[in-house]
């Protein structure tokens, strides 16, 4: 029974040469312990440069308000990554706990995001979109870097996810 749960913990053989090796996903830019790509993180990375821009360029406002939140595949489906299929794929085939916890920070992110968008088109003000971007960053960036974590098999099940549930609860409650 431990053979079978440390082969489910890792679905990614690495004395494969099958779609899904280790060595198949690795020279596609796809970590081979967790099958993410940090290529995903670029979706989020593009949104919060933008918010960062507000502060010094408010004109930026009209580039983050057209950002629409897309689902890890989705973003491959758009993006123009030379492995985007092997990517979605990987994702699938991730071990359950692992992709669970990283679509939990991801759809934090993405909440946070979503709810700054609102905020930003209803504030009648510069001052106030420029306080709301400003903020973001608090939220933001350690979600991010939490996500890049768990993407970078460098996050345990104690990673502070009880941070990403707050930050979306408190960005959902002003």
């Amino acid at each position: 029974m431990g053979q079978m749960t440390a082969a489910a913990s890792s679905p990614f053989p690495a004395d494969s040469s099958g779609p899904l090796s280790a060595a198949a996903l690795a020279a596609a830019n796809i970590n081979p312990h967790t099958g993410l790509a940090t290529d995903y993180l670029n979706h989020f990375n593009e949104a919060i440069m933008l918010l960062e821009m507000i502060p010094a360029m408010p004109e930026c406002t009209d580039d983050f308000l057209l950002w629409e939140p897309l689902s890890y595949p989705e973003h491959f489906l758009q993006s123009g990554f030379k492995g985007r299929d092997l990517a979605i794929a990987a994702y699938e085939a991730a071990n359950p706990e692992l992709r669970a916890r990283f679509d939990g920070v991801c759809n934090s992110l993405t909440s946070i995001l979503t709810e700054i968008r609102k905020a930003m088109t209803e504030a009648t003000q510069p001052e106030t979109r420029m306080r709301l971007a400003e903020q973001a960053m608090d939220w933001l960036k350690p979600l991010v870097t939490q996500a890049g974590g768990i993407i970078n098999g460098e996050s345990s099940e104690d990673d502070g996810g009880w941070k990403a549930q707050n930050a979306a609860d408190l960005i959902m409650s002003t």
